[in-house]
C-alpha cells in the first residue's frame, strides 16, 4: 500500500518544478495504480462483506415517502455562498451536516461548515475546518477547500474528508482525512489519502461511505482530470486505507453513489460528464473490489450530482436532477426515484422545480430510523433540509413541494 504521510514541506518545490509535465501523465498513471489495487488475492475477496443489505429478499413495492418538514440549515453569518453537503449520524440518531461555504467557490476564505440535528432543529453553524489551520496540520499550504464527506465509525469518533488543493485547481486536488473524538466539536488531520502515484492529486470525494460487515467502510471517490471516472477506497475499522480501485472503465462519469444489494453485491449509480446524459451505472459482486460497467439507466443526468441510498427493508432512493424542456437549467428541477431491485427506478417524486436559473443540486440523503433526511443546496446560498416518514406498505403516494 502507498504510504499514508502527508508531503512534506520541501515536496512543494519538487512539485512545481515537475507539475507541468507531471500533470499530463497523471491520468495514465493513476489507471494503472487502480488497476494493480484491484489485482487482490482471492482470500482477501472472502473476507470483503457489506454490513447493509442482510435481507436479499426486495420488498413487493417501493418505498412510499411522505413529506414531514423542510428547513434549511443556519448558516454563518455573512457568509453568502453555501454547497455540497454531507450527512452523517450518530447511533443515538442525532444527525451531523458538513458542507463547504465562503464568497464563492474556490474563494480563499471558503471553509467547512458543521452543523447537528437534535431534537428536530439545528444548532447554529460551526467552522471545522479552514485552510490556516488544516495547512499548520498537514505541513504545506492548502490554496481552496471544496467537497465534504463523513463518516461516523462504530467506535463512535467522526471521519470527515475534505478536498483541498495546494498548487492548481480542482484538478490538482487531494483528499484529506481528519477525525474527530468529541462528536464533530474539534477535527484533527490525519494523512493525504493515498490515492494516486504522483503526489495522490487529482482526486476528489463528494457522496455518502457504506459500512463493511467487519466495521470497516467504503468510500467513494473520483479522478478528475482529463478522463473522469470513479474509484472506491477502501478503509478499516480504525478508518486507515487499505486499497483503492478504479470503478468501471468509463472515462466520462464520476462522483459515484453506492447501493449494497446483498453482502457481496453492490452498484454504483454516477454523474454523466459526456454526452450519453444519462446516469452511468456499474456492478460489483464482490463487495467493490471487481467492478462491470452496466448499461446506463433511462434517467436524466446533465453533469450533476446523484445521491442514493438503501433503506432498512424498504428498497432504494435516489435524488438526482432532471430535465425540463427547453429553455430550462440543467439543475432547476431535483427529484426522488425508488426502487425495489435499484436498476429499475419509478414514477418520480419533485422536491424542487424552480425557473430557468434556479439552482437545486448535489443532493445527500441519509436514514434515520424510519425517516430519512435530505440535504441540497438551495440557490448557491444555502443548503435546505427535508424529512420525509418512510413507509413500504403500498404503492408511493407523492408529496410535492413547488
Amino acid at each position: 500500500m502507498p504510504g499514508v504521510a502527508p508531503l512534506e514541506p520541501a515536496d512543494r518545490g519538487l512539485a512545481a518544478r515537475v507539475m507541468p509535465w507531471a500533470m499530463a501523465l497523471l491520468g495514465a498513471c493513476v489507471v494503472a495504480e487502480g488497476v494493480r489495487h484491484a489485482q487482490q488475492p482471492a482470500a482477501t475477496a472472502q473476507r470483503l462483506a457489506l454490513a447493509a443489505a442482510q435481507a436479499t429478499t426486495p420488498p413487493a413495492a417501493p418505498p412510499r415517502l411522505s413529506l414531514r418538514s423542510v428547513s434549511t440549515i443556519p448558516m454563518p453569518e455573512g457568509v453568502p455562498s453555501a454547497h455540497g453537503s454531507a450527512l452523517a449520524a450518530f447511533d443515538d440518531g442525532e444527525v451531523l451536516a458538513f458542507w463547504w461555504a465562503g464568497a464563492r467557490e474556490s474563494a480563499a476564505d471558503v471553509a467547512v461548515y458543521a452543523a447537528h440535528w437534535k431534537d428536530g432543529a439545528w444548532s447554529a453553524a460551526r467552522r471545522v475546518v479552514e485552510r490556516g489551520e488544516l495547512s499548520r496540520q498537514l505541513g504545506f499550504g492548502v490554496r481552496r477547500l471544496g467537497n465534504p464527506a463523513a463518516w461516523v465509525a462504530r467506535d463512535g469518533r467522526v471521519h470527515l474528508y475534505v478536498v483541498a488543493t495546494g498548487l492548481g485547481g480542482w484538478a490538482a486536488s487531494r483528499v484529506v482525512h481528519l477525525v474527530s473524538d468529541d462528536r464533530g466539536g474539534r477535527f484533527v488531520a490525519q494523512r493525504v489519502l493515498p490515492l494516486s502515484p504522483l503526489f495522490n492529486t487529482s482526486v476528489l470525494v463528494r457522496t455518502n461511505p457504506v459500512a463493511l460487515a467487519d466495521g470497516g467502510w467504503l468510500l467513494p471517490a473520483y479522478f478528475e482530470l482529463g478522463n473522469k471516472y470513479p474509484m472506491l477506497v477502501t478503509m478499516d475499522a480504525q478508518g486507515r486505507p487499505l486499497r483503492s480501485v478504479r470503478i468501471g472503465a468509463s472515462r466520462t462519469s464520476l462522483q459515484p453513489a453506492l447501493l449494497p444489494v446483498s453482502a457481496t453485491e453492490l452498484h454504483a449509480l454516477m454523474r454523466d460528464h459526456g454526452a450519453l446524459h444519462r446516469i452511468q451505472r456499474a456492478t460489483s459482486i464482490d463487495a467493490g473490489l471487481h467492478w462491470r460497467d452496466q448499461a446506463a439507466l433511462g434517467l436524466r443526468n446533465d453533469d450533476s450530482s446523484i445521491a442514493a441510498i438503501r433503506l432498512a427493508d424498504a428498497g432504494f432512493v435516489m435524488a438526482h436532477n432532471d430535465q425540463l424542456p427547453e429553455p430550462a437549467a440543467p439543475r432547476q428541477w431535483l427529484r426522488l426515484s425508488t426502487s425495489t431491485d435499484a436498476v429499475h427506478w419509478g414514477e418520480a417524486q419533485d422536491i424542487r422545480r424552480g425557473a430557468p436559473g434556479d439552482e437545486f443540486s448535489y443532493p445527500s440523503l441519509l436514514q434515520v430510523g424510519g425517516q430519512l433526511h435530505l440535504t441540497f443546496t438551495l440557490m448557491r446560498g444555502a443548503i435546505a433540509h427535508h424529512v420525509y416518514d418512510i413507509v413500504a406498505d403500498s404503492a408511493p403516494r407523492y408529496a410535492s413541494l413547488e
